[in-house]
């Protein structure tokens, strides 16, 4: 599309009724929004007439005032404002502490069932002793528990109830 004087006129006379750039475009057709707005600069056409609009008065918005914070921690919300990011806070109810756990026999690793990774198989027990990269470090290696990779000592520490882990964790919070 070239810019002929017949449509720069018209261009010209648009703008200065107050015609929006893309009314422009959609007028002349052909061209873009913005293709009228570059050549609204190229042409100097500053001094706009804004389109008539009827002068109606505007309203002053009169606002009820806030609410006063309350001293009764139970009149407040919990939280004020976008609430997606807030922290929700678990009520701690104090019981009796659980039995302590049996004891269980067998907690020493055997010498006759200890391996390295070398020697783990799907029927050893995966778990780990003593700290990587040590000498003395292996591999439990007694029999796992079908389907688990973990001796039946080993598999009751991993695999404890979530409730048991919660109540540990507030435990060790408390002291």
């Amino acid at each position: 599309m070239s810019w002929n004087d017949e449509r720069v006129e018209l261009l010209k006379r648009l703008w200065g009724e107050g015609l929006s750039a893309s009314q422009i475009a959609g007028e002349l057709g052909g061209v873009t929004r913005n293709a009228v707005i570059g050549k609204v600069h190229r042409l100097g056409l500053s001094g706009r007439v804004k389109a008539a609009t009827p002068a109606r008065p505007r309203k002053s918005r009169v606002e009820a005032p806030a609410p006063r914070p309350s001293n009764n921690p139970q009149a407040r919300p919990a939280t004020a404002g976008n609430t997606a990011l807030a922290t929700v806070l678990e009520t701690m109810v104090e019981t009796a502490p659980a039995p302590a756990p049996k004891p269980v026999s067998g907690n020493v690793v055997p010498m006759a069932t200890r391996c390295t990774i070398m020697n783990l198989t799907e029927s050893t027990c995966r778990w780990p002793v003593g700290e990587p990269g040590t000498e003395g470090f292996h591999f439990c290696g007694g029999r796992s528990a079908s389907g688990m990779p973990y001796c039946t000592h080993h598999a009751r520490m991993a695999y404890q109830p979530m409730q048991d882990r919660r109540r540990d964790r507030r435990i060790a919070n408390l002291r």
